[in-house]
């Protein structure tokens, strides 16, 4: 038994794949719930979705393009989420923007993952369950 599992600690590929397509549910699951602990929008950006016919929606969600963008990539010792839009992070962490700016956005973290870099809790329990079957598979169990 140990003997497989020394084997699959040797081949993390398969793990790795799996984790990023973890990461990547977890992510959607933000997406749908707008959250954990989203901020509302301001009553000045559902007024200007309105008067464009985006609202009521979804947050993050008027166009979908930066829900779609979310991709993963896998390796044999790494597992990456991310997107490659340009105005991702500024919704991930917060800030200002616009042309000068003077608009603030608040913080609406879509990816598992804090303001430190760490896994969120639930993301955290996700990647230790996967990995647990990851093992209890190698081993025969």
């Amino acid at each position: 038994m140990l003997d497989r599992i020394q084997r699959a600690g040797l081949n993390l590929g398969p793990l790795m794949k799996t984790l990023a397509m973890t990461l990547k549910d977890e992510t959607e699951h933000r997406f749908e719930n707008e959250g954990p602990g989203w901020p509302a929008l301001s009553d000045s950006t559902k007024q200007a979705r309105t008067r464009l016919g985006h609202w009521p929606g979804q947050m993050l969600q008027v166009s979908g393009q930066l829900a779609a963008s979310i991709s993963t990539e896998s390796g044999a010792d790494f597992a990456r989420i991310g997107s490659s839009k340009v105005y991702a992070a500024i919704h991930q962490f917060g800030g200002s923007a616009g042309r000068s700016q003077r608009t603030t956005i608040p913080a609406r973290p879509y990816l598992p993952m804090t303001a430190k870099g760490e896994l969120t809790p639930q993301a955290r329990e996700a990647v230790l369950d996967d990995t647990m079957a990851y093992l209890k598979r190698a081993a025969g169990v």
